[in-house]
């Protein structure tokens, strides 16, 4: 090669490559940059657009942005292929063949929104209920929450019901936070890190950052999940953990803790219901509930006193151990003492569950010594001046440095939310929330535990052209918050909030076109989806869910008899629509990043972002929220259009993002507030406040004081500051739930007690699982289930994320086509090697694919990339793609029902305690198959004549270049 053909000026080195070269800094990469937010994962990092003649030419992180702090993965740079993509839909479209064909005609906005209304109008006229609205990943549920609401409909979820419920509610229910968005490890001062589940995917960029802060700083890092890749690749400690069982490994480390006697219990008297008394009357409805005075105040035993006090008050010295007589004859015990009595039982001992968690018992014995040791005898000290929720003042922040980090890998399990509940459990017994060194929450976390919100859309809320009194999402106290009809049955169509799943915070997404087809619990006349692959990846049993959205009834007519679908790309759903709304890429459209959603707060410092359209569409398409509120004034949903029945938000979304106010002085964005933009999180609307985002990097962070930055759940001058900020609700502080009273209360009804009651096939399943103690259950198809020997999960690759991710010309250069990771032992049962085909058999249905051997895998664990396998037809890929001949799914074998259990009736494959999908339950047999070919199932091609052709080969920046020449 000829020296000088590289455009660098240093060419010493090697002959054929100069050894460091140099890049010229101070050339522009275009002549325009406009900041805004990625899109291309959950992190929502910022970014710097660099742009050539109005198309995008680069893009690089925000250096000033609070979550990446200038650093950018390969997705949010390869987003460039992503804005470009040959998949992009192009012009609204009617359905003009049989669902599923991919036969539309192109219509104008106009006829597409007049058909839109008239749908959703006759639906709302008649009965809300029968519209379902269901949304992914659309980082605006705050909006489309809201304008479902303001329809009437009890049918909407965005896709948390089949990602992280369980991590959501599993903590909100116990400390009134969570992991991944709701708090952080504190990286600058933690000494021992523990992820549980994590793929390299959520929160990519912090964690990354994150952990080359510990590598740097030396604190130790274990990682605990199957599969040892990414994250866990790079921990201290990998414990190969088989699938669904970190419940009892996390048990048997709490058991150490109480055989060892280290346990923080200064930090449990002050901040938990450890004390709090429970009632022990088996058979009588008060049973397992907390006792309580006149006023409704938990009791507690006071040693100092002798008596029973306000287990709430301060200034008490509670007994943590000890039965105790209460004024009705009855008697109870404390929270702590039913908690030793479980953990100390032989169920979590380190030998009582290696087997079964493939951790040997002296490995768990050393983890719990090395986190006792950390949080005792390293505790960090800071010289910080605080008050707590009592007044009382404290010269000194104590911390325990021990954090923890949990994703899908514990919560796409049907005992995750125990599990989570378990997690968190460890936490607070070491005193490691929200201290120096600990989990520490984000704002506006915490919140009150169980959480104020509650669900809305019990069949009495619901009528013809009036709005539901409240969010549809939310968090049961008891049976008596459950959404049912007169006759008990489920008020919504997902079965979320009833005896199903009684405390299902996002919804049940994955239930919806099962129960629609089925017409269980009743059938609808529109679905309307946005940005959400129902028709492929995002579903659980893919043949069925086809069947399901193509289902006609005797008299040929669809048993979904209106489909509207929105989505930027050409996915394998949206054959299966009648009706397409074409959505804009990231950089084409305007997105607000609310506190009022899923903030991009870090621990210390409030912040959200703004997304700005960076370039103009070239296509005929629509911002979906542009849409929706467009739709809400032309449907004149109430809050959608002004007393004359004038639209409210003549100026689109952005109208909406400054003008709305959900209550008084609060609304979509927090930042630059007021008349003169000066206010923060509290203030009147300021027509200016787009543009402030704007000069700002297209977001807005308010630091707060560093005497807050600590023990927010009880440190006065937080508590105080977030009713100030409009944060918080209550100045009381959050006391952590060990026990957690709404779950007995629960099984109280199961077993006979109170006005509303389970019917009797849900008795026995509710008694079982709805335990207030944390506690380990077996996996619901493990138990169901037998002649499966592994378990089979996904990861998401570091480099996509979601199925829009395998679309991208760039990222398609790293991973085309997935294989099944196995075990090498496993391959030589079978008698395979590399790139040997097999078929992957679960009780619903066997997948043909190609196996790579590894060592850092689970030996009962097989596993692969999420999302790669593609159809046919779909996201502009040729019929040659390897996505599509070499590519597969997992999702082909995972029923999203149980099998029929006593009398015949069948759960969904969830969580049966908040419905989360069971996406990690699946259990398999492997065999070597014979010959080679190509991966099934195979499903026809989906048409895609409405699609321009792509082209063969893409070649982005050609045109930059001939610019430069």
């Amino acid at each position: 090669m000829r020296r000088g053909a590289f455009p660098w000026a240093d060419t010493k080195g090697s002959a054929n490559m100069p050894s460091q070269p140099k890049v010229a800094m101070d050339i522009p990469a275009g002549d325009t940059m406009r900041q805004t937010t990625c899109y291309i994962c959950a992190c929502r990092c910022g970014i710097n657009v660099h742009l050539k003649d109005g198309k995008v030419k680069y893009i690089e992180g925000n250096r000033n942005h609070p979550v990446n702090k200038g650093v950018l993965c390969g997705k949010g740079s390869a987003g460039i292929m992503q804005h470009y993509s040959p998949a992009r839909l192009r012009a609204p479209m009617k359905r003009v063949g049989p669902r599923g064909s991919g036969q539309f005609e192109e219509i104008s906005w106009d006829e597409a929104l007049e058909l839109a209304t008239d749908w959703l109008g006759s639906v709302r006229k008649k009965d809300p209920r029968k519209l379902a609205f269901f949304t992914g990943r659309d980082q605006s549920q705050s909006l489309t929450g809201f304008w479902a609401m303001q329809y009437g409909t009890p049918n909407f979820a965005a896709h948390g019901g089949f990602c992280s419920v369980n991590m959501a509610a599993g903590g909100l229910y116990t400390f009134g936070g969570a992991f991944w968005e709701f708090g952080d490890p504190d990286w600058d001062l933690t000494k021992y890190f523990v992820l549980f589940g994590v793929a390299e995917d959520h929160a990519s960029n912090p964690i990354k950052i994150g952990i080359g802060k510990l590598k740097a700083r030396g604190a130790k890092i274990v990682s605990v999940n199957p599969v040892r890749t990414g994250y866990n690749a790079v921990a201290d400690e990998w414990v190969g953990i088989r699938p669904g069982t970190d419940g009892l490994f996390v048990g048997a480390l709490i058991h150490e803790l109480f055989r060892t006697e280290q346990i923080d219990l200064d930090y449990l008297v002050r901040y938990t219901n450890a004390p709090w008394l429970v009632i022990d009357a088996p058979g009588t409805a008060r049973d397992g509930l907390f006792a309580r005075d006149a006023s409704g105040n938990p009791l507690a035993w006071d040693t100092a006193k002798g008596g029973l006090v306000n287990g709430k008050a301060a200034g008490i010295t509670p007994a943590l151990t000890g039965r105790r007589d209460l004024p009705d004859g009855s008697t109870a015990r404390p929270v702590f003492e039913l908690m030793a009595e479980r953990y100390m039982g032989g169920d979590y001992t380190p030998e009582a569950v290696e087997d079964r968690t493939g951790v040997p018992a002296d490995q768990i014995r050393r983890i719990a010594a090395e986190l006792a040791h950390v949080a005792f005898q390293e505790e960090i000290v800071l010289d910080r001046p605080w008050t707590d929720w009592a007044g009382r003042r404290h010269d000194k922040m104590i911390g325990r440095p021990v954090s923890m980090h949990a994703m899908r890998g514990i919560s796409a399990h049907s005992n995750g939310f125990q599990t989570c509940r378990m997690i968190h459990l460890l936490q607070i017994l070491l005193g490691s929330i929200d201290s120096p060194g600990g989990f520490r929450y984000k704002p506006p976390y915490p919140k009150q535990t169980p959480p104020n919100l509650l669900p809305h859309g019990a069949s009495g809320d619901i009528k013809p052209e009036m709005p539901l009194g409240g969010p549809h999402l939310g968090f049961p106290h008891g049976p008596e918050h459950l959404l049912l009809d007169d006759a008990g049955q489920p008020s919504r169509l997902d079965k979320g909030f009833s005896w199903d799943a009684p405390m299902s915070a996002h919804g049940l997404m994955h239930m919806v076109i099962n129960n629609a087809a089925t017409r269980d619990p009743y059938g609808i006349d529109v679905l309307f989806m946005y940005m959400a692959n129902m028709a492929w990846n995002s579903s659980m049993n893919v043949p069925g869910t086809l069947d399901a959205l193509t289902a006609k009834d005797d008299a040929g007519n669809y048993k979904i008899p209106k489909i509207i679908y929105s989505d930027a790309y050409y996915s394998e759903t949206v054959p299966f629509a009648d009706l397409i709304l074409p959505d804009t890429t990231y950089l084409e459209r305007w997105d607000c990043i609310s506190l009022l959603d899923r903030p991009i707060s870090e621990p210390e410092l409030v912040a959200d972002a703004i997304r700005q359209p960076v370039v103009t569409p070239d296509r005929n398409v629509r911002g979906f929220q542009e849409v929706l509120i467009d739709l809400g004034a032309r449907l004149k949903l109430p809050k959608f259009v002004n007393e004359d029945g004038s639209p409210k938000y003549p100026g689109g979304y952005p109208d909406y993002i400054v003008n709305h106010e959900r209550k008084p002085g609060i609304g979509p964005l927090a930042g630059f507030r007021g008349a003169d933009g000066e206010d923060s999180c509290v203030g009147a609307p300021n027509p200016d406040q787009l543009d402030k985002y704007i000069e700002n990097g297209a977001f807005f962070g308010l630091h707060m004081a560093p005497e807050h930055a600590y023990f927010r759940h009880a440190n006065r001058g937080y508590l105080d500051w977030g009713i100030e900020k409009g944060i918080r609700m209550s100045a009381e502080p959050t006391i952590f739930q060990l026990y957690s009273e709404p779950l007995q209360k629960f099984r109280l009804a199961a077993q006979g007690h109170g006005d509303r009651q389970p019917p009797e096939r849900a008795r026995d399943r509710i008694r079982a699982h709805f335990d207030p103690l944390p506690f380990w259950y077996p996996p619901l198809e493990e138990q169901a289930v037998s002649g499966y020997p592994l378990h089979a999960i996904t990861q998401r690759p570091m480099h996509m994320y979601h199925s829009w991710g395998s679309q991208n010309a760039w990222l398609r250069q790293i991973t085309a086509a997935n294989r099944l990771y196995i075990h090498d032992s496993v391959g030589a049962q079978i008698g395979v090697v590399d790139d040997d085909w097999v078929w992957l058999r679960s009780h619903l249905g066997r997948v043909k694919c190609q196996v790579r051997l590894m060592e850092g895998v689970n030996p009962l664990t097989v596993w692969t990339w999420n999302a790669i396998g593609k159809r046919k037809g779909a996201w502009g890929l040729d019929d040659d793609a390897p996505e599509s001949n070499q590519g597969f799914l997992l999702n082909h074998l995972i029923s999203e029902l149980l099998p029929a259990g006593g009398g015949g009736y069948r759960y969904s494959n969830s969580d049966p305690i908040t419905g989360q999908a069971a996406w990690f339950d699946l259990r398999v047999a492997i065999e070597k198959a014979d010959g080679a070919g190509e991966t099934e199932p195979r499903f026809e091609p989906l048409g895609h004549a409405s699609q321009p052709p792509s082209p063969r080969k893409l070649a982005f920046g050609r045109s930059f270049r001939k610019a430069r020449t």
